[in-house]
């Protein structure tokens, strides 16, 4: 199955196609195209992810009371001016470094939660279940997403989570933190996973479908005291 056919399958006939990948691990071609829309994405939204990163810093006096008036100013300093090395390095490293690690992580732990499953499926076929699955997110999700940002011309108050549903919360508050998580699009990909991992270890798609969701639990309580923490060190 071409690459062509496996985008358009995860989308329309994910079963099928999820069986074919569970077949034939390729995965070369996803990891590629999902780090080159990953770098776009975040290169198109980075002059808006700045501003709304330098309007939360600016209006957050326990910060500048923590790190004084000079060491305010110098985070400030650097947020409005950032260097062109450090430029190069998040949008051309560390975005798509931090995108891969979290794809190589993710796939670790769905196979040792699998294993209380099925003694079926190797690391390379969930790798490449993994990464067919996030079209779903990483590129419809986001293509989705970029549309909303250029119109509202802000990152952090663009969501297709349920946090949508409460545009008064802020973006900061434990309640849109807890609500970003259930996002539309992750909910239908780790949907779609459950066929992947039904072929992967051969077991029947509802235990499939326990396990997906098992770590999407798992990843979004995760990102959810990680969003605490952040909160807490704001003040």
């Amino acid at each position: 199955m071409n690459f062509f056919n496996r985008f358009q399958g995860i989308f329309f006939n994910p079963k099928l196609t999820f069986k074919a990948i569970s077949e034939k691990p390729v995965w070369v071609d996803a990891l590629i195209i999902l780090l080159i829309a990953w770098v776009l994405f975040n290169f198109i939204i980075a002059p808006y992810a700045q501003k709304d990163q330098l309007q939360i810093f600016k209006n957050n006096v326990k910060l500048q009371e923590r790190l004084g008036e000079e060491g305010f100013n110098r985070m400030i300093e650097r947020i409005e001016n950032p260097s062109q090395s450090s430029i190069i390095l998040r949008n051309l490293v560390l975005n798509p470094g931090g995108l891969l690690i979290g794809f190589l992580f993710s796939s670790l732990i769905i196979l040792a939660i699998g294993r209380m499953f099925s003694t079926e499926g190797n690391y390379k076929q969930i790798f490449s279940a993994i990464l067919h699955a996030n079209f779903i997110d990483k590129i419809l999700g986001n293509a989705l997403r970029l549309v909303l940002i250029l119109t509202r011309k802000s990152v952090m108050q663009t969501t297709t989570s349920l946090a949508f549903l409460f545009p008064k919360l802020e973006v900061t508050s434990h309640a849109y933190i807890v609500l970003s998580q259930v996002d539309f699009f992750q909910l239908w990909l780790f949907g779609i996973l459950g066929y992947g991992l039904s072929s992967i270890f051969k077991i029947e798609l509802k235990k499939a479908l326990i396990l997906s969701y098992t770590f999407w639990v798992l990843k979004s309580l995760l990102y959810i005291a990680l969003g605490l923490l952040g909160t807490k060190f704001m003040g």
